[in-house]
């Protein structure tokens, strides 16, 4: 089942999130591909993982990450796409329209095994439903019954 934005934004306040710094041994580290109009829900996702014992990298909580968008930019993003043992890809309505979003999610494809690209299906407050187009090709990170997260496997 889809995750609804508005547990990811009520996860977000639970408590402060550990930023990404440098991998802790034994973790499985993520990069999170969203829509920086989505920070609240990116947040509450990597809230989520965190608590599950995920080390979850946001760009814009990169101390080092260019304050404006540039070549830079895309050469970090690239490096920690590589460096991440998975990608996940935020699904909402202001990921799919994003020019960054489908660009990393491009470049993860032809550098990740697929098994490790994650799409992160999303409900709006309206009840649509985002990254359906994304569901055949990768595998997904969804809610079980009792609220747990849970990675569903396509191969």
């Amino acid at each position: 089942m889809a995750i609804y934005q508005y547990e990811l934004s009520n996860a977000s306040f639970r408590k402060q999130q550990r930023f990404f710094s440098s991998p802790s041994i034994g973790r499985p580290t993520a990069f999170l591909s969203h829509s920086h109009k989505d920070n609240q829900q990116a947040l509450g996702l990597q809230q989520m993982l965190i608590e599950q014992g995920w080390d979850i990298y946001i760009d814009w909580q990169d101390q080092k990450m260019p304050e404006r968008p540039d070549a830079e930019t895309a050469r970090r993003i690239k490096n920690a796409i590589v460096h991440a043992n998975w990608f996940l890809f935020l699904a909402t309505e202001n990921s799919m329209s994003s020019r960054w979003c489908p660009w990393e999610i491009g470049y993860a494809d032809g550098k990740k095994n697929l098994n490790n690209i994650v799409i992160v299906p999303t409900v709006d407050s309206s009840g649509r439903h985002h990254g359906n187009e994304y569901l055949q090709l990768y595998s997904r990170i969804d809610t079980t019954p009792n609220g747990a997260l849970a990675l569903t496997m396509l191969h």
